[in-house]
């Protein structure tokens, strides 16, 4: 293991002279939310990303640019072989436990890391093999991709298939089974899954209304596995209308019934 990082450390060090391409890319957008009965709020969000590329190496790094230039993600990938390495340079800044939305929590300490991932095709399937010990196999037979990943004491397996217009998937992960069907109806694409979540998008690309309801979600506390809370909420509607412009930009209305609010918002992507 440690000739493997030395090794990546070396080709990492030998691109630096070369690198051959970098691409910018990124998106920004303004918000004003009425917030129904609350107070009204305008927010401004501005991201970039640049990608180095030299033979089979790759340099990622995310900034949030709005206010500040700030650091939100460094990686460094390349690939030996059948090895892939990544190692992931970025320590967020969670020197307390923070709660982000949708009540996931992240631990405080160094969340630097490597990995090592191996893919080797045997017939008609892959199998892979991560530094964690993890085994997965995957491959596709008669339209079913079948993913299946061997771990300590949590097996997943996750298929997918389309049959008769009905895009379904299958995931089993733990004992712990989740499903979704998508299909089209008179242009009308609709999605229903396990969690009782329904979402109808309408319109054609560039020009589309698409509504969404969210069921009533249980509270659910921490474990140390999951390392995630969540709170008790009720169900809820969103209508979403998006609309691209001749200029680049992309103008969307929501209206959201859990606070019956009206978010108006205007982005770009480059």
């Amino acid at each position: 293991m440690k000739k493997l990082i030395a090794l990546f450390a070396t080709t990492a060090v030998a691109s630096g002279s070369a690198m051959g391409a970098i691409a910018l890319s990124g998106s920004a957008s303004v918000s004003y939310d009425d917030n129904g009965a609350s107070a009204s709020a305008t927010t401004y969000d501005a991201d970039m990303t640049v990608t180095g590329t030299a033979g089979a190496t790759t340099f990622t790094q995310g900034m949030d640019i709005d206010a500040s230039i700030g650091v939100t993600s460094t990686t460094l990938a390349t690939t030996i072989g059948p090895l892939t390495v990544s190692a992931d340079m970025f320590d967020e800044d969670d020197s307390t436990t923070n709660t982000t939305t949708g009540g996931r929590k992240t631990d405080s300490g160094d969340n630097r890391s490597i990995s090592v991932t191996l893919d080797a095709p045997i017939g008609d399937a892959t199998i892979g093999l991560d530094d964690d010990g993890d085994v997965t196999v995957s491959g596709t037979w008669s339209g079913v991709t079948i993913t299946h990943t061997i771990q300590s004491g949590s097996d997943k397996t996750v298929g997918s298939a389309s049959i008769a217009g009905m895009d379904i998937t299958l995931t089993n992960d733990a004992g712990a089974s989740d499903w979704s069907i998508g299909t089209t109806v008179a242009g009308t694409a609709v999605t229903l899954n396990s969690d009782k979540a329904v979402t109808a998008t309408f319109g054609v690309t560039g020009n589309t209304v698409v509504v969404s309801h969210t069921a009533e979600r249980a509270s659910k506390t921490s474990t140390t596995s999951t390392k995630y809370s969540t709170a008790q909420k009720d169900a809820y509607t969103t209508i979403a209308v998006s609309r691209d412009l001749t200029s680049g930009a992309t103008l969307s209305a929501t209206y959201d019934t859990s606070n019956s609010s009206l978010t108006l918002k205007a982005a770009v992507a480059f």
